[in-house]
Parts: structure tokens; C-alpha cells; sequence
């Protein structure tokens, strides 16, 4: 049920007021990125050019998220203003500022003579500049995902901004998932004794671990690994695994694997350079454990070339989607070529494709379904929007496990960064949470010419 929402005409504001408040213009990516966007600006005025609107009207048809986008804050906006949205505007709400509409008209002299085309973002910087003049009282910011508008803006001496509501602080301070510890010596022997557990009070060199927190423990020649469990306030040691043929090469794909082969964490995300073994390792473990699950599902986004739609390229759906897939089906062949073709477990990856218990299939093609009972991945996870993340999320039914890879430093979205981009996001959100665990892959184990060109080239 929709809460209505009190209107008001904000036209008889004072200028006494406007003073104290800032004034700003959304442009459209903004909107697509997060459509609640406009609510974020506290109790500042929000505005938004006719242009966006057109914009935004070329996108509310279609199944993909932009087009979810779009059509949420067109209805969420009229159930907000009704008849008073218009460039008096409409209050947004008891302590918030008001949204109105900018009708810019013609370009002006100023716009024509620095850009000889004609284009939206042109016209959102000549709304801009009209509104710097018609409220010289109140300070007016561009707020925009799209780095080259905003420099635009500031060539126009237009301040602007991005939209940094859900950016993390800083990147260099991003939970891992993992650390390093010196230990004594009779610490890591009591974790090789008994039960394989130790309690918190009896570790007492490990600082501040948060729930499904890994630990390296070294002293000398001795170490272990340990995983933290919030629930039993107690370490508990970590011996290698493997999952469908695949063992772990190295202490952080053990502590992975670990975390992929838990049912009680329904939640996992694992972030590292290419080569580092992420899909590879959560396919191998939704293999692994599928007969607990109904189905094994891998998905990704597809992020066009130079953000053309797939009907630029040739073929039907299937061929214009097969190299962006091509990658997981890459991994499923790493674990496939272990065995022979008469192997058992050869013999149930070919039946589970043909019954569709393995599904390769885009990401968007998920959407509107209630996943029940499934082993979820999703790779190249940085090129999705917070948003996006939570959609996803919030699909998860009863039983279900959902696994996020991706190269938080290779990023093919335009309007996301480092910072910004849904996997950073959940990372920084879900961190300590009992149902949520991370890892951070450093080492590579592709090749040592793969490795060696990530680290130097």
C-alpha cells in the first residue's frame, strides 16, 4: 500500500530560506543508477530538466533494470506530486527540500558557442545555467555519474558533483575477508589439539575478528588457518579441501572454498585479480554440493561493447549472447577435461546441462523469478550497481546460496568506479553479518605468465 504524502505548493518560499538550502539538477544516469536518488539530498531542493524525462521516457519499456529504473521514479515521483510538480515545484516531505521541473527553452548563447551540437547533455547544462540565474540566492550543483559532464559543467564554471550516496569512504579500508596473525607458539598447538577449537578469550592476539573472519596463525615454521564463528565465540581450525577434483592452491582459496561449501552461509562474495581461481572455485563447489540444491545457476551481466545493445551484433539471441557467456563455460570445461568422458562425474555435469540443473544463462533473464533451493553465482559482479545487488538478493528464497565474484579493478559499467560499484557495496554493508563471508584473492594461479603480466603490466 502507497503512503500518501501531504503536497504543498513551495512556490511562496522565502528567500531567506532558499539561502540555507543548495539546489540540485539530476541528470539521468543518476536516476538509472538509484531511483529513490531524488529522497537523498536531506533538506535541499532537487530538480530535474525536462530532458531527463524525455530521457527516461525512451527507457520505461523493456525487462532490463534501467527500464525497472526508470518506471519506479516516474510513478514514485507522481505519487509524491501529483499536479504540483512544475517549476514552483512540490514539497518532497516534512524536513526535505522541494523537486520541481526545469523547462530550460531555447540554448542559450552561452551553450551555443562553446558545443556546436545539440545534444541532452547540453540541454541539462543550459537548465543549469538558467536556474543559476533565476535563483542567484541559492547555490546550484550538477549531480551527474558521467565524468565527462561534469567537467563540462565546471568549463561552464557549473559546479559538479557525482552521486556518491552510495560510494564506501575508502576503497584502501575494504574488509578482505582475511588477515595474517603472529601467534605464539602453544596457541597454534592448542588448535592441533582436542576439538580443533579455540575460544576468543583464549586467542587473545587476534583483535576485533568479525563473524566468518579467516586468520593465517604463524610463528616460525608452525601455522595454521582458522576461521572465526560469532555464534560459538570460538576459532576454529581449518584443514584442506577440495570440491569436484578442484584443491585449493594456497591459503586464500582454502579459506574460499571453506565459505563455498557451507550451507549455513547463504551469502558469499569472493573479490581478486583475474586468475586468482574466484568462478573457478564456486563453480567447482555448486558442482560439489548439488545435491543439495535443485539447481546450480551461473549468471552475468552483460555489459555491451562501447554500450551498444546485443542487436547491433549478428546472429540470433543465442549467438549474440554466447561470447559474453563463454567465460563460465570456459571454467565448467576446466572441471569437465579432470575426468574421462566415462567418469561419473563427467557423465553428471553433461546430464545436469541437459536437464537444466546447471544453468549459463545472463543475468537479466533472472528477473521476476523467486530462486528456491539454489546454488547461485554471480560473476563479474563490479559491474552492477548497488541497486542491482539488492535486487538480486532479495530473489533468494528459502535455501538458496548466493555466491558474487569479481575484479573490483576491472570495471566496464561507464557510471561505476572502484568505489561505487554494487560488489565494493555488499562487501563494505553485509561485513560481520552471520550469514555473509569474503574473501579477498591476491595470488595468482592461473599461469606464472598470467600472474606476471597482472603484476607488472
Amino acid at each position: 500500500m502507497v503512503k500518501t504524502i501531504q503536497r504543498q505548493d513551495v512556490s511562496n518560499v522565502t528567500a531567506a530560506e532558499n539561502l540555507m538550502k543548495k539546489l540540485f539538477v539530476l541528470d539521468t544516469n543518476v536516476i538509472m543508477h538509484d531511483w529513490e536518488s531524488f529522497l537523498n539530498f536531506q533538506e535541499h531542493d532537487v530538480a530535474v530538466p525536462i530532458t531527463v524525462l524525455e530521457e527516461l521516457d525512451k527507457f520505461k519499456k523493456g525487462d532490463e533494470d534501467r527500464n525497472v529504473q526508470a518506471r519506479r521514479f516516474l510513478r514514485r515521483i507522481d505519487e509524491f506530486t501529483g499536479d504540483a510538480l512544475t517549476e514552483s515545484g512540490a514539497s518532497l516531505g516534512q524536513g526535505r527540500g522541494c523537486i520541481r521541473i526545469v523547462l530550460a527553452g531555447k540554448l542559450k548563447k552561452k551553450i551555443g558557442d562553446v558545443f556546436l551540437m545539440d545534444t541532452a547533455d547540453h540541454r541539462i547544462l543550459n537548465a543549469v545555467l538558467r536556474l543559476q540565474e533565476q535563483h542567484p540566492e541559492q547555490k546550484v550543483i550538477l549531480v551527474s555519474k558521467d565524468t565527462n559532464l561534469r567537467l563540462k559543467a565546471r568549463g561552464l564554471n557549473v559546479t559538479a558533483q557525482d552521486y556518491t550516496t552510495d560510494k564506501i569512504e575508502s576503497f584502501e579500508k575494504l574488509y578482505s575477508g582475511n588477515r595474517v596473525i603472529s601467534a605464539g607458539s602453544e596457541l597454534i598447538d592448542e588448535f592441533y589439539s582436542g576439538s580443533h577449537w579455540v575460544g576468543a578469550s583464549e586467542a587473545g592476539v587476534i583483535e576485533a575478528p568479525v563473524a566468518n573472519e579467516f586468520f593465517v596463525l604463524r610463528n616460525g615454521s608452525k601455522s595454521t588457518l582458522a576461521m572465526y564463528k560469532e555464534g560459538e565465540k570460538a576459532y576454529q581450525r581449518l584443514d584442506k579441501c577440495s570440491a569436484y577434483g578442484v584443491s585449493p592452491r594456497n591459503a586464500e582459496q582454502t579459506f574460499a572454498l571453506q565459505a563455498l561449501l557451507d550451507d549455513g552461509l547463504p551469502l558469499v562474495t569472493l573479490a581478486g585479480k583475474a586468475g586468482t581461481g574466484k568462478t573457478l572455485l564456486a563453480l567447482a563447489a555448486a558442482l560439489e554440493r548439488s545435491g543439495v540444491y535443485r539447481q546450480v545457476l551461473l549468471a552475468r551481466p552483460i555489459i555491451p561493447l562501447s554500450n551498444r545493445d546485443l542487436g547491433f551484433l549478428p546472429g540470433d539471441i543465442d549467438a549474440k549472447l554466447e561470447p559474453y557467456m563463454q567465460p563460465l563455460y570456459d571454467n565448467l570445461g576446466v572441471i569437465q577435461h579432470q575426468f574421462a568422458n566415462t567418469d561419473p562425474r563427467a557423465l553428471t555435469i553433461r546430464s545436469m546441462l541437459e536437464k537444466d540443473k546447471l544453468l549459463i544463462t545472463p543475468l537479466s533473464y533472472i528477473r521476476g523469478r523467486s530462486l528456491q533451493n539454489v546454488f547461485f553465482i554471480v560473476d563479474e559482479a563490479q559491474n552492477l550497481t548497488p541497486h542491482e545487488i539488492k535486487t538480486i538478493i532479495t530473489r533468494a528464497g528459502e535455501g538458496t546460496k548466493v555466491v558474487f565474484t569479481g575484479v573490483i579493478h576491472q570495471i566496464d559499467h561507464p557510471y561505476l568506479d572502484k568505489k561505487s560499484n554494487g560488489l565494493t557495496y555488499l562487501i563494505s554493508r553485509m561485513k560481520g553479518q552471520n550469514v555473509f563471508a569474503h574473501i579477498t584473492l591476491e595470488k595468482g594461479e592461473r599461469s606464472d605468465l598470467a600472474e606476471l603480466a597482472s603484476n607488472l603490466l
